[in-house]
Order: structure tokens, then sequence, then C-alpha cells
């Protein structure tokens, strides 16, 4: 939790935070609170709406469902998400080179590593580096 929410939520800490502002002062941040409460209630107001309307509507689809005798089943759809599919096996290298000892392959995709493109502006071909 912020120190901010700590100090508002603590009665002796907020007093002692407030201590230093004026009655008129202290009454603009209850007024400013007042409205943040409101438009908090307002939107808690709206959400219960929306979704008394969208369960509403679900039962009317269900009923109607009921009069023609249809079920969930005879839609097709299954509550379950597909199974991810297999992972592929990473791709085979086709290019190679050796710097300093040490050998860089790459697959041709993605980004080029670096010492390609170095050698690549020193003039040389990718035809050089195949495996």
């Amino acid at each position: 939790m912020s120190e901010f929410l700590e100090i508002l939520t603590h009665g002796r800490r907020f007093k002692a935070a407030v201590k230093d502002l004026s009655v008129a002062d202290l009454r603009d941040v209850a007024a400013k609170l007042e409205k943040v409460i409101a438009d908090r209630e307002a939107e808690a107001e709206e959400e219960l709406k929306a979704n008394a309307e969208r369960i509403a509507k679900i039962e009317e689809i269900r009923k109607q469902m009921a009069e023609i005798g249809l079920s969930v089943d005879d839609l097709g759809v299954t509550g379950v998400a597909k199974p991810a599919g297999k992972k592929r096996a990473p791709r085979p290298a086709k290019y190679q080179i050796e710097v300093n000892g040490e050998t860089v392959t790459w697959t041709g995709q993605g980004r080029m590593p670096t010492v390609f493109k170095n050698e690549m502006d020193k003039g040389r071909s990718m035809d050089d580096f195949l495996i």
C-alpha cells in the first residue's frame, strides 16, 4: 500500500498530516473526496445495471432454447479451450562463422547476429557462411 493511502486510512496519521490546513482547505478536501465517492458509487451502479441487463438477456436466450429444445451442447460449444498446439522443433542452423575461436551459428531468421552483419559490411556474402 502506498504511503499516501496508509496516511489517508489511518485516523491519527491523517489528522497529523492535515493539521496545518485551514478549515476552509479541509472543507475543500472533503468536497473533493465526496465527489470521488459519488463518482465511484455511480460507476458501481452503472456496472450493476449492465450486469443485470446481461443476465436478463442470457435468461431470455435460455428460455428460448428450452422452448425449441436446444441445449448448449447442440451449439457445438465446449466450455474448454483448445489445447495449445505442439511446439515445433528448433530450426537447424543455416549459417556459421568462427570468430576468435568461437563458432556462431544463425538460422537465417530473425535479427542478424552482429558478427554476420560486420562481415557483410566488409563486403562478404551470406553464401560464404552457408553450412
